[in-house]
């Protein structure tokens, strides 16, 4: 049986997420530049991409680019950004194919602006697509979105337009650049390191952890059905025992 035969279709995660890490350490490791990780990398985001679509996995993010990769060489930064420009006019036709609806999540504004006018057109255009919504995480922090969530409802507290006594889960939720977004419920990790980095840091409450050395240039669609694999065999309690799920 091969590794897609063993998932179980009606026990897919709703909302998956990704931190795409390792494409710099695989450039390394080939003795090419930085730049040349991030390329291949592409290919890994198309495979997995179609392969989510495929099983019927409803929401997808990946984290895409920090508010922190600001701080890297600005040579890398602008190749990042013309890279993006080129994936999004490369990958409309896969979106459309796989009828996809792209969104995106972060300071969007901070992008250049020819990077932020073809997201914005690529989004448009894959609007009414139905059967997977892919997120790209752009100039995100977690941490930042959370403070601009706490500015917002303070500044409504203060203009008497709700009250603090209503503000719950959900009032957040709704405040969140995820608002039209399901919590996570399984966060992948490529290249060996185990840390969050600062992303979906409340969307991931109650998300499935799984880590893999695999850097991100090498992960393909049959680690993904690896991941998924793992999540379906973990018992997922959400503060219950085991007794109480039974």
């Amino acid at each position: 049986m091969s590794l897609k035969e063993q998932i179980n279709k009606e026990k897919l995660p709703n909302h998956v997420a990704i931190i795409m890490d390792g494409n710099g350490r695989w450039a390394k490791q080939q003795g090419l530049m930085r730049v040349i990780g991030h390329e291949s990398g592409t290919k890994s985001v198309r495979q997995v991409v179609e392969a989510s679509a495929e099983l019927g996995i409803k929401n997808l993010t990946l984290y895409a680019f920090s508010t922190e990769n600001w701080n890297r060489p600005k040579l890398e930064v602008q190749t990042l950004m013309k890279l993006l420009v080129k994936s999004l006019k490369k990958e409309i036709k896969t979106l459309q194919d796989n009828n996809i609806k792209l969104s995106a999540i972060g300071c969007l504004h901070d992008l250049p602006k020819k990077a932020h006018q073809e997201l914005l057109d690529v989004i448009e255009k894959t609007k009414n697509n139905e059967n997977m919504t892919l997120t790209l995480a752009l100039s995100y922090g977690s941490r930042e979105e959370i403070v601009n969530v706490i500015k917002e409802l303070s500044l409504k507290v203060k203009n008497n337009i709700i009250s603090t006594e209503s503000i719950d889960e959900s009032i957040i939720n709704k405040h969140l650049y995820t608002q039209n977004l399901p919590d996570v419920d399984l966060l992948i990790r490529t290249s060996g390191e185990q840390r969050i980095s600062n992303f979906l840091l409340w969307q991931i409450a109650y998300a499935e952890l799984y880590f893999t050395d695999i850097l991100w240039p090498d992960f393909k669609k049959e680690n993904l059905y690896e991941a998924l694999i793992d999540y379906q065999n973990r018992e997922r309690r959400f503060g219950k025992t085991s007794e109480q799920l039974t």
